[in-house]
């Protein structure tokens, strides 16, 4: 794209697409981002780059946006042109099929999200709080322009905040809904403090799956992303690679990418790794943040019962209510994370559709869409496994994003 001139009268903004995230300071990108997520920093959005996971040949071609005023970078959008919708987590595939059967070209599209992260956060990335809406507009709008420029069918923007969602809406994007499930820390003392919450049946159930990890002789060691070696960093690669080997997909990351997250993020990376004796036989990858644990990937040598609860999600909840961290994100999809304590957790996407005849239509199915996702978010609720006078206090979760619904429709 080449430098356009913004005016909303002042400041005079300049709009720039990046070839790569490498071609800002990491400094000044990450002073836009802030540190709430690892996963906007520039050192996570380089590796992916410069190991090859989301680069030109895997079908992500950065075209990073920036807005600068007086040459200093003052809002940013991560963007890709796709030529797929791989490693999204928000399913566009009917789409391009649609396009197809009518003779239309859906690919390439534009992306902003975080390449395989389905984790909501800032996709508008502004420091100044107090020209958020100015220069988040401002910002929509650039990208609008790059979509019309590069003649695109779509531009999509994945698991943006409440906030982001309501500004992208009135740019007029369509709005879609999906459910997550989430675990809340309400000030647990302990896994058993948490247990205590659960119906007898579910906290006799939870036990069970423990006791039955423990008596197989395994343990649990955790470690961040400085305690890992580069020998254990391949067993561990091997378990996670193995896991997509065994559903006949490739794996989205490489051993280099893990290697060199975990020497620019060390703290942020957590590894929950079971052995027995001095035997790794499974593990899972965490990412972490000061208010949040984000499970990602899990792999094992061998079939244990329970094991795949124990490590990806009891053995999370029990790091969060150690460190004090307020929710726990453990993906996405999954109903068999319910009966274990996570609770429905409504997200949402925004879209901008340039075929005038797909637009109504795309818009149409998105509000069918949110009312049957929030419906269904209800209808789970009811399957919780906490005792009926714990119910109050874990209903919140799913009106996080009412308003966004209801814009929605």
């Amino acid at each position: 794209m080449p430098t356009d001139t913004l005016s909303d009268k002042t400041p005079i903004l300049t709009a720039q697409c990046l070839d790569s995230i490498a071609q800002i300071e990491g400094a000044q990108w990450n002073a836009l981002a802030g540190d709430a997520q690892p996963f906007l920093r520039h050192e996570f959005l380089l590796a992916l780059e410069e190991c090859g996971c989301a680069s030109r040949r895997r079908g992500w071609v950065p075209r990073h946006l920036i807005l600068r005023e007086n040459g200093a970078a003052v809002a940013a959008l991560p963007l890709y042109l796709k030529s797929h919708s791989r490693g999204e987590f928000v399913f566009d595939f009917s789409w391009a099929n649609a396009y197809h059967q009518h003779g239309l070209q859906y690919y390439p599209k534009l992306l902003t999200a975080v390449p395989f992260t389905p984790v909501t956060g800032q996709r508008l990335l502004i420091a100044d709080a107090t020209r958020r809406e100015q220069l988040a507009t401002a910002l929509i709008r650039a990208a609008l322009e790059v979509a019309r420029e590069l003649e695109v069918s779509t531009w999509h923007v994945l698991f943006p905040t409440p906030d982001e969602a309501e500004a992208l809406r009135q740019a007029g994007l369509i709005l879609r809904r999906d459910c997550q499930f989430h675990w809340y820390n309400r000030g647990y003392a302990g896994f058993e403090d948490f247990l205590a919450t659960f119906t007898a049946e579910k906290r006799k159930k939870a036990k069970r799956e423990r006791r039955r990890v423990a008596e197989a002789g395994i343990v649990f060691d955790t470690l961040h992303g400085d305690e890992v070696d580069a020998a254990l960093w391949r067993t561990l690669y091997g378990f996670y690679a193995d896991t997509f080997h065994r559903h006949g997909h490739e794996p989205y990351l490489n051993l280099d990418f893990f290697t060199r997250i975990a020497r620019a993020l060390p703290r942020n990376l957590m590894i929950k790794l079971a052995r027995i004796g001095g035997a790794p036989v499974a593990a899972a990858i965490f990412f972490r943040d000061a208010q949040a644990l984000y499970g990602r990937y899990w792999g094992s040598g061998g079939n244990y019962h329970s094991l795949h609860f124990e490590t990806c999600y009891y053995q999370g909840i029990d790091y969060c209510i150690e460190q004090g961290l307020a929710r726990f994100e453990p993906g996405t999809q999954g109903e068999h994370k319910v009966p274990r304590g996570f609770v429905p957790t409504l997200t949402g996407s925004a879209h901008f559709v340039a075929h005038p005849g797909f637009a109504p239509a795309i818009r149409d199915f998105a509000a069918r869409e949110a009312r049957a996702v929030e419906d269904y978010a209800q209808g789970v609720n009811e399957h919780l496994p906490f005792h009926r006078d714990e119910m109050g206090a874990v209903g919140p979760e799913l009106r996080l994003a009412d308003s966004l619904e209801t814009r929605a429709r």
